[in-house]
This record gives structure tokens, sequence and C-alpha cells, in this order.
């Protein structure tokens, strides 16, 4: 199979449209149609259903474009990490989203720039949700991910700490004060719906609430009383006196994990990954 075919296929099956796709890849659609029609003749098996209202994917045809996506990604991210290798100047790029594990971030930088051969981290804080994919599409070469909000999947990892979890809610609000709270009394606090998260594929349950994409925008909100939010205790460490934190028991503990490609073979990957596991 081409790369080039693997494309036209991914484009297809995005669309479900022969002209739709024929126009996102600038070309026009009869060569398209054939060459969907010789990866299937290679294959053996069709991709696609069609009728003249519709084009839909047979099973086949859903197994290789999860397959196809996956594989072009790492042909993409393999591009990527070479052309960084190639830049002339050793260092790395850790992932993380803003405002998390800031603590164990600060202490991790140290203690790594003091080993023997340390090279230089670039640190690059994202959105919610994005760690992940800059990880895995080769634009970080390491990332602070949390389970089970981000997914480790085909990636290697080691378990940092794990922790539980508190709502966050105005420090004026008359439930500031309570010692505890339950999972479902968190998530239905009247006049603060938990927010909505803007990443697809995520594993975040959406709420009511606005849609967040960044932890300084959703403890704004929360301080507006527009908002409230089930977040890692540790968030405490970073959160201004007009929020407040309430522990809840039965929310699911988030463990911080250290992750990076499995393929990777980088020393400079490896010192850090010791150093925070030593941490």
């Amino acid at each position: 199979m081409e790369t080039r075919e693997l494309r036209y296929f991914v484009a297809v099956a995005e669309e479900l449209h022969f002209g739709r796709a024929a126009d996102r890849l600038g070309m026009a659609q009869p060569p398209l149609s054939r060459a969907i029609q010789r990866l299937e003749r290679r294959l053996g098996v069709p991709l696609f259903e069609r009728t003249s209202r519709a084009v839909t994917l047979t099973e086949a045809g859903s197994v290789l474009l999860a397959e196809g996506r996956a594989a072009l990604d790492a042909m993409e991210a393999a591009a990527r990490r070479a052309r960084r290798a190639g830049a002339g100047t050793p260092g790395l790029v850790l992932v993380t989203k803003a405002g998390a594990a800031g603590e164990l971030l600060a202490k991790l930088l140290d203690a790594y720039a003091a080993e023997p051969g340390a090279v230089e981290v670039e640190v690059l804080l994202c959105g919610i949700a994005e760690q992940e994919g800059l990880l895995r599409d080769g634009r970080a070469d390491v990332a602070l991910l949390h389970r089970p909000f981000d997914s480790i999947a085909g990636l290697d990892a080691e378990e940092l700490r794990t922790e539980g979890q508190v709502v966050v809610l105005p420090a004026g609000h008359p439930l500031a004060g309570r010692r505890s709270m339950s999972l479902a009394e968190a998530t239905t606090l009247p006049g603060l719906p938990t927010p909505r998260w803007p990443a697809p594929g995520g594993h975040y349950a959406d709420g009511a609430g606005p849609e967040v994409h960044n932890h300084t925008q959703l403890l704004q909100l929360i301080a507006l009383g527009r908002a409230s939010a089930i977040l890692p205790e540790s968030c405490r460490d970073q959160l201004s006196r007009d929020l407040a934190t309430v522990p809840v028991p039965d929310a699911p503990p988030v463990t911080t994990v250290i992750a990076w490609p499995p393929q990777s073979r980088s020393r400079a990957v490896a010192g850090l990954v010791r150093t925070a596991t030593r941490l």
C-alpha cells in the first residue's frame, strides 16, 4: 500500500463523498475513484458501500480508517522528530497542560538540570487535553499526562503520583465550607454547571456549563460564579483566595504519568524519565 493511496482513502472516508474528497486533495474525481478501486482490488475487500445517494464505510473500511490515520500520523511524527533532531541543538520538548502539576514539574526540571549530561528542556504549555496529541504527532518528546482523562494507549509511561479530586467553587458559595461532597452533589451544584471540554476524543466528561479551553479561563469562570469543576487536589496550590475547594472522596483518583513514544531511543528522554520516577 502506498502512502499516497492511504491519504486518498482517508480523505474519502472522512468526507464520505468523492467530490468533496477530490476538492480537498486538489485533484479530479475520476482518478481518485480509480485509485480507491485499485486499492480495494489489491486488498480483496470493499472499503465503501456506494449508492446513487450516499457513500458509507464497510466494516473493512472502518478498520482501515482507524489504522490508516494512525499510520499517517506516525509518518508525520517521524518527519517532525527527524527535522528537530537534525536542527543541531540537543534538547527535549516536554509538553504539559497549563496550570497542571506545577510543583511536580518545577521539581522535575530542577532535579534533571542537576544531572550529568542533562540537555535543555523546552516546556510546551498547552490547553486542556491537548498534550497527548502533541506527543503523538511528534511536536513533543515527552509529556505529563493524567489518567483517566488522557489516554496512554500505544505509549510508554511511568506513573509518578496518584491523588484524589476536589470540587472547585467560588469562595463565597454557601457550600464552600463543606468538609466533603459526593460526586453526584459536586456535578449538580445549583447555578454552577461543570464545563464543556473542547478536545475531540478526550476522556473528559462534558457538563452543561461554558466551553473551556485552558486552566486560566476555567478558574476565572469559577471565580465569576459561572461554573464549577472537579480537579486533582494538587490544584489547591495554585488557587487564588476567591476560590475554594471541597474534597470529593468518591471521585475517581487521578494518576499523573510521564509518557513518551515507544520507539524513542533518546538517552535524554531516558534520563528525564529516570529523574521523574526517582522523584
